[in-house]
């Protein structure tokens, strides 16, 4: 029998990984990978690819729930086929029915896919209609503006082949805000 790797993730550095690092060392998991960062792409996560290099044939890959995984179909799809085609086990320890074992599991796994993608989807609208309504009612005015001896950096980064989350955390700015001010120059 394999070992058992878990998976831990928050979205946003102000949130703490340490409740879920405890379930998964509580749910038999020797080595825990964590990290902060959005689950709406596996692109960036370097803990998530460090777990997948780490993980063999035999282990359980396990996360407390589906949507530390994965937040978009796609990305689910893929990390399950991956787990599929490698001969690991995958597990979820708030949802214990979700597993890769049998058709009824992959089910309930592409079920709760769907969900989280659909809960990112409304969020997102409920977010862009809060930011319409504020700039109607001129509250809105976005965040300040940033230096630009850092916006050329940032150009400078990107110019150089640094993907846009790298070059953004090296400027201290969100990737939202890089793509507002390289977007801002291109005239997008």
């Amino acid at each position: 029998m394999g070992e058992r790797i878990g998976y831990a993730r928050v979205s946003t550095t102000d949130q703490d990984t340490s409740i879920q690092e405890g379930q998964l060392r509580d749910a038999g998991c020797a080595k825990v990978f964590a990290e902060q960062i959005s689950g709406t792409s596996t692109k960036e996560r370097t803990q998530l690819e460090a777990a997948l290099d780490y993980v063999r044939e035999g282990d359980t890959f396990v996360v407390t729930r589906l949507d530390r995984l994965a937040r978009s179909q796609a990305d689910l799809h893929r990390l399950l086929q991956s787990f599929t085609e490698r001969g690991i086990a995958f597990e979820c320890t708030e949802q214990p029915q979700v597993n890769t074992d049998g058709p009824m599991g992959q089910l309930l796994l592409g079920i709760l896919g769907a969900v989280a993608e659909f809960e990112t989807g409304l969020r997102r609208e409920r977010q862009m209609e809060g930011i319409a309504k504020a700039k109607a009612a001129g509250k809105y005015k976005g965040g300040p503006e940033i230096a630009k001896e850092r916006v050329e950096q940032l150009r400078s980064l990107v110019s150089d082949g640094v993907g846009i989350a790298a070059a953004s955390r090296e400027v201290g700015i969100s990737r939202g805000t890089a793509y507002k001010y390289l977007n801002r120059e291109t005239g997008e």
